[in-house]
């Protein structure tokens, strides 16, 4: 038999009104139609579904067969049109991000836990794994939003400008260097290079200033967490080139002296990529404005050179 949800929706109907006068009033349709679509159903269905003579109007055994189908299918029907309204509403949805900035987890978790109040059916989860893959992953739907400083021309993507930095040179103030009012490339020559763990090509260090220069460091090591990087560059176990914002709780510490890279004008842009088509969704778009609001507050330090987007050319974070 050809069975439709508007069939199921007429039994559950039907048996909860126990009449077709009342049932007719809650499916919306008059009595004759409800009538004839009862027909037309127990014709398919070779069988009666009701039991006409009893008052108030009871389905018969094949009718309460095709109820307790309709009590298993009708929720779950329901639920998932409730689910794409909640959609098109932009109310929920998912958020999977990914980084190419080690150091945005000091702004980006703020404004997600104020963003999980706002929206708290919205799935939002941090893809590290994906942080080499980000523009790629999110033309393929992997993905929904990509924190980058590098913004690379892509149909369908659209870079939401976040905030400028600039990359800053930090030593120890045991270091020789920590004497220079400008770091050059020739500097970094005899240094250890301490550094987030992602390829050279990424590091503003080498894109800058050290590739183009042709200047290789004494060597390089790479660590993970922002912490580790300053405790060694205190111990003078190396130097390292970070974001200023990052920076601003050591730049009046004893133990460390910061510089600016030459020749001192290098800024960058943090930029929020997203596909063109999803910025319009109410919790993207709040999303977006909680995380340039966050970053702001980088800003409320003594001294510090990161402001809104002013068009500073962009690459990966400085590191």
């Amino acid at each position: 038999m050809h069975l439709e949800l508007r069939h199921l929706r007429t039994i559950r109907a039907i048996h909860r009104a126990g009449g077709l006068a009342r049932a007719a009033e809650v499916l919306n349709i008059t009595q004759s139609a409800l009538s004839h679509q009862v027909k037309g159903l127990e014709d398919q269905a070779g069988v009666e579904l009701f039991v006409r003579r009893s008052k108030p109007m009871k389905l018969s055994a094949a009718g309460l067969r095709m109820l307790r189908l309709a009590e298993r299918i009708l929720p779950e029907v329901e639920a998932l049109g409730e689910e794409f309204r909640a959609l098109r509403s932009g109310k929920t949805g998912r958020m999977h991000i990914a980084m190419e900035c080690h150091a945005c987890f000091e702004w980006l978790l703020p404004a997600l836990e104020t963003f999980r109040h706002h929206w708290p059916d919205v799935d939002v989860d941090i893809r590290a794994g994906l942080a080499f893959d980000a523009l790629p992953a999110l033309l393929r739907d992997e993905i929904d939003v990509v924190i980058t400083s590098e913004p690379v021309a892509t149909e369908g993507v659209t870079f939401h400008p976040l905030f400028d930095y600039q990359p800053t040179f930090i030593c120890s103030a045991l270091n020789p260097l920590a004497g220079r009012d400008m770091i050059e490339a020739e500097d970094f020559r005899s240094q250890m290079v301490i550094h987030y763990p992602v390829p050279r090509e990424k590091l503003d260090v080498f894109t800058d200033l050290l590739t183009p220069a042709r200047v290789e460091p004494r060597g390089l090591r790479a660590v993970e967490l922002t912490a580790v990087i300053l405790m060694l560059v205190a111990a003078d176990r190396g130097v390292a080139v970070m974001p200023d914002w990052v920076l601003r709780e050591v730049r009046e510490h004893p133990d460390y002296a910061l510089r600016p890279l030459a020749p001192g004008t290098i800024t960058r842009t943090s930029y929020a990529a997203t596909r063109t088509a999803d910025s319009a969704k109410p919790f993207m778009a709040d999303f977006l404005r909680l995380s340039e609001e966050q970053s702001l507050g980088l800003r409320d330090w003594p001294g510090a050179l990161i402001g809104r987007n002013s068009g500073g050319k962009a690459k990966s974070d400085g590191v």
